[in-house]
């Protein structure tokens, strides 16, 4: 198995329980990147519904999820319908809930020609990109163990630029590639897109994320766009897009996240 399917695969424990341990491999700092944190419970809902596909999830992030951690899952159907089915569920670790999902899973087969949809920017190719390991963060990145994440290089430089944008190229280490389950992931992956604007700002902790899938992506890199179009009282909106190597719009995401420092 790939790290990605290996390391957010559950055990069914009971009717809509699951178990697992979480890696530290996906950390953002000490802590496990939230898009990483998300993916099991994904993947558990998925079994618990006849449709495969996670189409708009909206987390709530309660407290900091750990790796190497015991990690139990709850999953509640809210309504089975005929194209799609509504779940409720939660990560708990240490006696704690950790973060609440709500979630709609359809089936993107179903899929056809967008009427409209955005174009991809012009985007220099991943191998004229800068890896995210070369960007100075303040802060230790193991998740770079498990994505491979590039940067536009005039947006790599700390306070370099009047946009508070960040535009790249995603993909998974090991040649995995992307699937509906993955895209959240990629859509909380990125550094902060503050970073170029603002200068170093270390951990920014989600406080709440909601992704749209909008359809399977095409194997190859995932080019992505985030920007942050409000910052106010240490809070920020963050709205970001990514395509895949087809250039179709994959994922649509929005996050509250909170500037600490």
């Amino acid at each position: 198995m790939t790290y990605f399917a290996d390391e957010t695969q559950s055990t069914e424990t009971g009717p809509g329980r699951f178990e697992l341990t979480t890696a530290s491999a996906w950390n953002i700092g000490t802590n496990a990147n939230g898009g990483y944190a998300l993916a099991p419970l994904l993947r558990a809902m998925a079994t618990s519904v006849p449709h495969p596909d996670p189409i708009t999830m909206t987390t709530h992030f309660l407290r900091p999820v750990q790796g190497e951690l015991h990690t139990e899952l709850s999953v509640d159907v809210v309504r089975t319908g005929t194209r799609v089915s509504t779940l409720r569920g939660e990560l708990a670790q240490g006696g704690k809930v950790r973060l609440i999902t709500t979630a709609a899973f359809g089936d993107l087969a179903m899929a056809s020609e967008p009427e409209w949809s955005i174009p991809a920017p012009d985007l220099r190719p991943p191998d004229e990109c800068l890896h995210r390991s070369g960007l100075e963060q303040g802060i230790d990145l193991p998740i770079l163990s498990r994505c491979d994440v590039r940067i536009r290089p005039d947006l790599a430089d700390a306070g370099s630029s009047d946009e508070a944008v960040i535009d790249g190229w995603i993909r998974l280490v090991d040649g995995e590639e992307p699937s509906v389950f993955s895209l959240p992931l990629f859509s909380d992956a990125f550094p902060p897109s503050v970073f170029p604007r603002r200068g170093f700002s270390g951990w920014v902790p989600t406080i709440e994320l909601t992704v749209h899938v909008r359809r399977r992506p095409a194997p190859g890199w995932i080019q992505a766009r985030f920007e942050v179009d409000d910052l106010d009282g240490g809070l920020l909106i963050e709205s970001g897009t990514l395509w895949d190597s087809t250039g179709a719009v994959v994922a649509r995401s929005r996050q509250l996240g909170m500037l600490i420092g």
